[in-house]
């Protein structure tokens, strides 16, 4: 574990023990904290894409955006694809520069696999989110605030680590000489076409107690309470020997301590990531993994059992300790809404260790962008507005991504970034100039960003 430590992020840091009031580093006399979950969709090719996308200066992607919008079909085509690269990430930019949470996880953001390598998160930072963007989309005037995290963290992950089974049950046993490719993904504990992919980050305006941090990425799946080989057509999806190794987490479960300074002294919030494989794309498997994965941050924050984490310690979180469960969870509460187990989902809301006001009540996070969209799409979903994913189902999307924050909490707001064709931003959502559709990930992401505001 790493901090990210730029030349901003010094000076924040400073400010951490001076007491400035910038209007984004109010920390001796800080009341409020906004705790964000975002899949950005920086799922590229190859680790080494993403960090020479984070890598181009500011001039250097004008320069591309304006060749683009001035005539995208003159460009060469490597050219034309960094361009629509260098305005997604921009867009995701402008929507952390508008919401400015202060704790953000960062769902699809690749990395080396283990998490050691911070370069395409400092060029991130320093590249564009320290550097005015636009609410108006590509091209736009930069009318928005830069914003600096001078933490920042990356994590190992299952995707794209070769297990040396024949995990998808195919007849063959992938090797590294597969990389880049399905049978790579398949045979990998987590789906992933190399070792990195599909990754997920942390940036923080507050430290994170990266000692006290706890990883499960090697937690096995027959080790949570009441875990069953999966079946198929009444045999056992992995083979014994398999099945004593299979990771439960296809990527990481992750608990990382934020210590937030107050007048009243330092309150530590528990950020538990996580970010489940999605309960679809074979016979049945994935959707049982989801819901364990769900599964354990319910039991974790219950005590219902005791977790190993990777360096060895035991345990689960401490009754009365603040947290907030973050990710794209791929998994919605409401019945039958998605092809996952949505009771799974539904039990962890309805339990009385979250806060019922958010989970069940007036400050579930929804949006305007979302009704708007089920309605266009003539949607089935039973809450429209509190969808979060633009999937192509009967629902026309789900609550796929989530922030649990604990009963412990005060929240005193909610909310889901994603803005109707009425409101402003709307381009950071659709627009019909960029890629094929000018939506979804040509244009930023096909999530959204989720957030609550704690109050101390």
């Amino acid at each position: 574990m790493k901090l990210l430590k730029t030349a901003a992020a010094l000076a924040v840091g400073v400010a951490l023990l001076t007491g400035c009031n910038d209007d984004d580093v109010k920390y001796v006399d800080h009341t409020e904290v906004k705790i964000a979950t975002y899949n950005l969709s920086f799922d590229r090719l190859t680790f080494e894409d993403l960090v020479a996308e984070m890598a181009l200066t500011s001039a250097e992607q004008t320069t591309l955006v304006a060749a683009y919008l001035e005539d995208r079909d003159a460009m060469e085509d490597a050219d034309k694809t960094i361009a629509e690269k260098v305005i997604q990430i921009r867009n995701v930019a402008a929507i952390i520069q508008k919401t400015r949470p202060d704790v953000l996880m960062m769902g699809e953001y690749n990395n080396d696999g283990t998490g050691d390598d911070l370069s395409a998160l400092k060029g991130f930072q320093e590249n564009y989110l320290s550097v005015a963007q636009s609410l108006d989309g590509a091209g736009g005037e930069a009318n928005l605030k830069p914003i600096e995290y001078p933490f920042a963290e990356s994590y190992g992950t299952n995707t794209g680590l070769l297990s040396g089974f024949d995990l998808n049950n195919d007849g063959y046993i992938a090797t590294k000489e597969d990389i880049g490719t399905p049978a790579y993904a398949g045979d990998s504990w987590g789906h992933g076409e190399y070792h990195g992919r599909y990754a997920f980050a942390l940036m923080s305006k507050y430290e994170i107690d990266t000692k006290n941090t706890r990883t499960f990425q090697n937690f096995k799946w027959k080790d949570l309470e009441g875990a069953e080989n999966p079946l198929l057509d009444g045999e056992n999806w992995y083979t014994d020997e398999e099945w004593q190794q299979m990771t439960l987490s296809s990527k990481n479960h992750v608990d990382a301590p934020i210590l937030v300074p107050t007048k009243d002294g330092t309150e530590t919030i528990h950020i538990l990531m996580s970010h489940p494989t999605p309960p679809v794309f074979d016979t049945g498997k994935n959707k049982l993994q989801n819901a364990a994965e769900v599964e354990f941050w319910h039991s974790y924050v219950t005590n219902a059992q005791d977790f190993y984490d990777d360096a060895g310690n035991t345990g689960a979180l401490k009754d009365g300790a603040h947290f907030v469960i973050v990710g794209d969870q791929n998994l919605d509460a409401a019945t039958g809404a998605g092809d996952g187990f949505t009771e799974v989902m539904a039990a962890l809301h309805a339990d009385p260790v979250v806060n019922q006001n958010v989970t069940n009540g007036d400050l579930y996070p929804t949006s305007y962008g979302a009704a708007e969209y089920a309605a266009d799409r003539n949607s089935a979903h039973p809450y429209p507005n509190r969808i979060t994913a633009e999937f192509h189902n009967p629902y026309g999307g789900i609550n796929a991504d989530h922030a649990i924050p604990s009963a412990s909490l005060n929240i005193v707001d909610s909310g889901v970034y994603w803005q109707a064709s009425y409101q402003e931003g709307r381009m950071l959502f659709n627009d019909k100039r960029i890629g094929k559709y000018g939506n979804g990930k040509d244009v930023s992401s096909d999530h959204r960003m989720v957030w609550v505001k704690a109050q101390f």
